[in-house]
């Protein structure tokens, strides 16, 4: 069964509804292995921010096919335990195709000379440093696997395993699963947590614009604290076959 989305099917979602059905309750590494197997020549690729939970779906897709591409925003703004836990896992897991995206010099030097334009404006910081590399490092990609989750809430509480993604199809293996369920994973398999989440950051994103969460504060609380904004972008851009 060939999942790749054309345009019109992109346009009318009738491959994503049969594969939601046929997947909801297929348990995730039967779902992504039945992916890679019945896409062969399809370019696949998975998308990780090296964040509090992304060790699970990491561990889940390298054990089924270790060379996947694993695609990683490096926006110059991170924390550097992320970076140090990226390297970690890509040494515990095996992961030999990471991905780096970074900003364009030309175009980050003129949005952004000072490295200040988190301060000033948000959006138009991730923008540059994530939203613009990421879109650079998703072409010719076909079908991509998100870390996702609805537990996280927010735009992401009725987020399905299959969505389009303008001609592609984006994944989100772990759409249905809980915050115990990671935690009952990562325990099983003695996986490294993110070293910040001992400090309370549930979510992890850049440094300027990530904070630790509150007792009973949602999973993405600490993240643009204090604005309306709670995504970075890079899962709205294709939203209805166009940008945000």
């Amino acid at each position: 069964m060939e999942v790749l989305l054309d345009n019109r099917v992109a346009e009318n979602r009738l491959d994503t509804d049969a594969l939601n059905r046929r997947f909801e309750n297929s348990g995730t590494r039967k779902l992504i292995a039945a992916i890679l197997a019945e896409n062969p020549g399809k370019r696949i690729a998975t998308v990780s921010s090296f964040g509090s939970n992304s060790v699970v779906l990491l561990h889940l897709i390298t054990s089924i096919d270790p060379g996947l591409p694993i695609i990683f925003v490096d926006t110059g703004k991170l924390f550097p335990a992320t970076l140090r836990y990226r390297d970690e896992l890509a040494s515990r897991l095996g992961l030999t195709n990471i991905v780096v995206a970074r900003p364009n010099e030309m175009e980050l030097t003129s949005a952004d000379p000072a490295g200040s334009l988190w301060m000033r404006d948000r959006e138009a910081c991730c923008n540059t440093r994530k939203v613009a590399p990421f879109q650079d490092a998703l072409d010719g990609v076909d079908i991509w696997f998100s870390g996702r989750k609805r537990y996280q809430g927010g735009l992401r509480q009725n987020l399905p395993l299959f969505e389009a993604d303008g001609k592609r199809l984006k994944i989100n293996p772990l759409a249905n699963w809980t915050s115990a369920d990671i935690e009952i994973y990562r325990n099983a398999f003695g996986l490294p947590q993110h070293p910040l989440v001992a400090s309370g950051y549930r979510s992890i994103g850049c440094e300027p614009c990530t904070t630790p969460v509150g007792e009973g504060e949602d999973e993405r609380a600490g993240r643009w604290r204090g604005l309306e904004k709670t995504e970075c972008g890079i899962h709205g851009i294709f939203e209805n076959g166009g940008g945000i």
